[in-house]
């Protein structure tokens, strides 16, 4: 949850907006009061892709959905603006962390809670597709896990039977890893590609690893395809049941009410204590603007109470419902360091549109090269850069970002681990990103060059190029070395900013959906405060854990950052 900023408006519609949740492709996401004092969650599509046919038309797609499905599972549409810029919609407010920050944050789930979770969202799946409605893009980072039990999020990409789809050629809807094997080849998009997704999402949920690895999307995409689900360790008949889930045939796959039945579940999940610890971390939000105002999140003088100017579109018949008031706010983010990795907005909007992935490379049009692989989102509304960046950057403070191996051996031979970011703003939108050996396509430990990529998903939804904004990375040893001499301060845990890479717009590839990538140390140097600049410490002079750090520009001095997010990479001893 963040701060308002002051291109925000103070209403929309009739509700008064509190704070900034994140963002989805299509649009910025809000926390909002209504006139009657309910919190809901308010999603504004962004005024630079309103004039795109196709982004309009999957939100109000995503809104038709949304009203039409009633379910226990899903927060229900409250009120909608279709008719003129800007459209909106606003759906009940839930609280809690997603399935994927819950795993990052505090490990896989054991096998009774694992097998409750799998009801529960065989369940919710079951409650949907009796509308005739698939999801398509079920995965980790669109499971919340509410008080009440889990709450599946982002419908934008989601479609009844008889729609039209309005996926573009060489795209598919879904997340790789989570989308069926009829998804990635035919595009053939039912109930059971959702069976599949619930089957990944749980293998994630008790391994705490990509389903199907990680790597270039094309990659993972094959492994779908041909190879076996990760489940090693897991306990050998929910293993059994997530396998079936996955089969390469649409037909081998259990329905979700053979799921449940499988489950042979005795209680709620709600009632599990390991769920209600992990569904109560989170934090309060602001009842209303006063609290709002006194938490920092909505500037003095922001706007002032306006008299509704529209009233609700949903239809007679709406009973309002009471959900709990409080937003997620993970203490820790973790990272894989060898794919790329959202950071997803833990709000109960049904956020996000146009979740499709691109299968060939970007060609590079003046900044640095692009990687295949990956569509990338617009900057939200404002949020572009009216300045010259400068050339390189400098700490504004002392750096406490660590990223540390897992002390997993399966997880640590592939190179992952977790990054304590503090003090990392959210970012505006999705932003992906990886650090990885640059020699080796399989991930694991950096020999001798890192491979350091970002972009934000959704830009080809762009009609023309978004306004720069701008990222420049910093990568930072284990030790802290004297530049001069090239010696490491021994005992010294270093908190610098590390060597740091030239300003590049994220945008650079905005048609192709790539991303910026760097090579470390080729791309990187460290810079003082007197101006000088050295080479960066080579990756074999410093064995261990490495700390990978995104800022974002926010002015034309060099001190004038902000960091977005953390990752890192393990180098060994030689």
């Amino acid at each position: 949850m963040d701060a308002l900023r002051e291109r925000d408006p103070a209403h929309i519609g009739a509700y008064t907006l509190l704070a900034r949740l994140g963002a989805g492709g299509m649009g910025q996401v809000y926390l909002a009061r209504s006139p009657g004092g309910r919190l809901v969650a308010v999603k504004v599509i962004r005024d630079e892709i309103t004039d795109h046919p196709e982004a309009l038309a999957r939100f109000r797609r995503e809104v038709e959905t949304v009203r039409a499905v009633r379910s226990a599972y899903t927060a229900n549409l409250i009120d909608a603006s279709l008719d003129a810029a800007p459209y909106w919609l606003a759906t009940e407010y839930v609280a809690g962390p997603t399935l994927s920050g819950a795993v990052g944050a505090h490990g896989p789930l054991p096998a009774d809670s694992a097998r409750r979770l799998f009801a529960a969202l065989a369940e919710a799946l079951a409650s949907v597709h009796v509308y005739g409605v698939t999801h398509r893009d079920l995965k980790p980072q669109n499971v919340l896990l509410s008080p009440q039990g889990p709450q599946l999020i982002d419908f934008g990409i989601a479609r009844g039977a008889a729609d039209t789809a309005l996926t573009q050629t060489g795209l598919t809807p879904g997340t790789p890893g989570y989308s069926a094997p009829e998804v990635i080849v035919g595009n053939q998009v039912g109930p059971a590609a959702d069976v599949f997704a619930l089957g990944a999402t749980l293998a994630y949920a008790v391994t705490g690893r990509p389903p199907f690895g990680s790597g270039p999307t094309h990659a993972v995409s094959y492994r779908v395809v041909h190879e076996d689900i990760d489940v090693a360790g897991v306990e050998p008949g929910l293993a059994a049941l997530i396998q079936e889930c996955v089969a390469k045939e649409p037909g081998a796959r259990p329905g979700p009410a053979a799921v449940i039945a499988r489950c042979a579940v005795s209680s709620a999940l709600a009632e599990d204590p390991l769920y209600g610890r992990l569904a109560a971390d989170s934090v309060v939000a602001p009842s209303d603007l006063r609290a709002a105002v006194a938490a920092g999140l909505v500037p003095l003088g922001h706007g002032a109470p306006a008299a509704p100017a529209h009233r609700p579109t949903v239809g007679p018949g709406y009973v309002p419902t009471y959900v709990p008031t409080t937003v997620p706010e993970p203490p820790r983010r973790s990272r894989r360091t060898s794919a790329l990795v959202a950071v997803s907005v833990a709000a109960v909007l049904v956020a996000g549109s146009v979740v499709a992935w691109r299968m060939q490379g970007g060609q590079d049009d003046g900044g640095a090269e692009a990687q295949g692989g990956g569509t990338a989102s617009a900057s939200a509304s404002g949020s572009a850069t009216a300045f010259k960046p400068p050339s390189y950057i400098l700490g504004n403070k002392a750096s406490r970002d660590f990223w540390k191996l897992s002390n997993d051996p399966a997880e640590a031979a592939e190179g992952r681990g977790d990054c304590a970011a503090v003090g990392a703003k959210s970012a505006p939108m999705e932003l992906q990103y990886s650090a990885t050996d640059a020699d080796s396509p399989d991930g694991g430990n950096v020999r001798q060059r890192a491979k350091i990529t970002f972009r934000f998903k959704y830009a080809e939804l762009q009609k023309q190029k978004p306004a720069p904004y701008y990222v420049s990375v910093g990568v930072k040893s284990p030790r802290d070395f004297d530049p001069e001499t090239g010696t490491p301060y021994e005992g010294d845990v270093n908190r610098t900013i590390g060597a740091t890479s030239r300003p590049a717009d994220i945008f650079t590839h905005w048609k192709e959906g790539g991303a910026v990538e760097l090579v470390y140390p080729d791309d990187f140097q460290e810079h003082l405060p007197n101006g000088k600049a050295y080479d960066a410490v080579p990756v074999a002079d410093d064995p261990g854990d490495w700390t990978v750090v995104f800022y974002h520009l926010t002015g034309s001095r060099p001190t004038d950052q902000e960091s977005i997010g953390c990752d890192g990479f393990h180098v060994g001893s030689s």
